[in-house]
């Protein structure tokens, strides 16, 4: 019963969030020009970037659609996930690979899923982008009709993956949904968007320990969800420098904007020194202590913690490739941190 219950809220959530983004769409679709919380005839206007379609194929526009064709950010989305499975592993024994195989294929879903939301909420804007007008929905070779269709998938097949967790898990999942569905909106609202990306992208650090145990730890999941939202900080914050020029002029948000050139770097250092803070003291909470077992984590975490400082101090920020650079370098790192984790709680028994 209380799996069914678990159930139906994420259903009514998952509908209601379908039924809204609906009524959007079906308004977009109806008017010519562009339509966004900007006004639309300033946008209609403005000079855009001309556009070069990349493939004709109705399936190469979705998979683009669904970034596939860019891996960086399902890494991003897993990485937290995995951390949190391995960290919830009784000493003596490596992560649950079952579950690391369930959140593989999940993070592979719902960044699909989150991607698909951003470009519905974002096509009129992305049409002025130059970085962006290539995509699907702002160069015309996927419909609205088509990417609600193809999200409605999505979302099904994400949540068929939650469904194979726990009762609590499904019910930690689902409070995650708002928050994916409403991310993209942040940039117009708020002077910190970075940070909502965050809390969102992160999530898995409460729900692969809840998935691995039936609950959270507290003392273990809260560190490293603030340590990885940090980590969120200095990376996408970085990236947005990339838009900084074509945000100010569309009237978006973003943490490149609001810390500005000068203080961008400080502000970072900080945000990398907590995100370190919080993935060591996570471990340390989670029975990783100051021992000879422990120092494959320990050490896992001064790699972590010098990768960010190379991140933040080599960082152009006038320079779009140097920063897309540094942005795919935080996916790779992941199975570092992860193997440091592993590992300690391996030799620890």
């Amino acid at each position: 019963k209380r799996k069914k219950g678990a159930f139906g809220a994420a259903f009514g959530t998952l509908s209601q969030g379908l039924g809204a983004m609906e009524v959007v769409c079906r308004q977009i679709c109806r008017n010519r020009r562009p339509w966004s919380l900007v006004s639309a005839r300033w946008l209609s206007h403005r000079p855009r970037p001309e556009v070069q379609y990349e493939g004709s194929s109705k399936l190469e526009g979705l998979a683009k659609l669904a970034r596939l064709d860019r891996p960086a950010g399902t890494l991003l989305l897993l990485w937290p996930g995995c951390y949190s499975i391995a960290l919830a592993a009784p000493m003596g024994d490596l992560p649950d690979f079952s579950l690391l195989g369930l959140f593989t294929v999940g993070a592979f879903i719902m960044r699909g899923a989150g991607c698909t939301v951003n470009d519905m909420w974002d096509k009129d804007f992305d049409k002025n982008v130059a970085r962006t007008v290539t995509r699907p929905l702002a160069s015309g070779r996927v419909t609205m009709f088509e990417a609600l269709t193809f999200l409605g998938g999505q979302l099904t097949a994400g949540l068929m993956v939650l469904l194979q967790l726990n009762w609590q898990s499904i019910a930690l999942g689902a409070a995650s949904v708002p928050l994916v569905l409403t991310y993209p909106l942040a940039k117009r609202y708020t002077n910190f968007p970075q940070l909502v990306l965050g809390l969102t992208f992160n999530w898995g650090a409460l729900l692969g320990f809840c998935a691995a145990t039936g609950g959270v730890d507290a003392s273990v999941c809260l560190p490293l969800y603030l340590g990885c939202v940090s980590h969120t900080m200095v990376y996408d914050t970085l990236y947005a420098h990339q838009d900084k020029d074509d945000d100010r002029r569309l009237g978006l948000r973003s943490t490149a904007l609001t810390f500005g050139e000068l203080n961008t770097k400080p502000i970072l250092t900080g945000f990398a020194a907590a995100a370190v803070a919080g993935v060591g003291l996570a471990g340390y909470n989670a029975g990783l202590g100051m021992t000879l077992a422990s120092l494959p984590f320990y050490t896992s975490v001064g790699l972590f913690g010098g990768h960010l400082a190379w991140q933040v101090h080599s960082a152009d920020l006038t320079n779009s490739a140097n920063l897309a650079e540094r942005f795919k370098s935080n996916g790779t790192f992941g199975p570092v941190l992860l193997a440091g984790i592993a590992l300690s709680k391996y030799l620890g028994g």
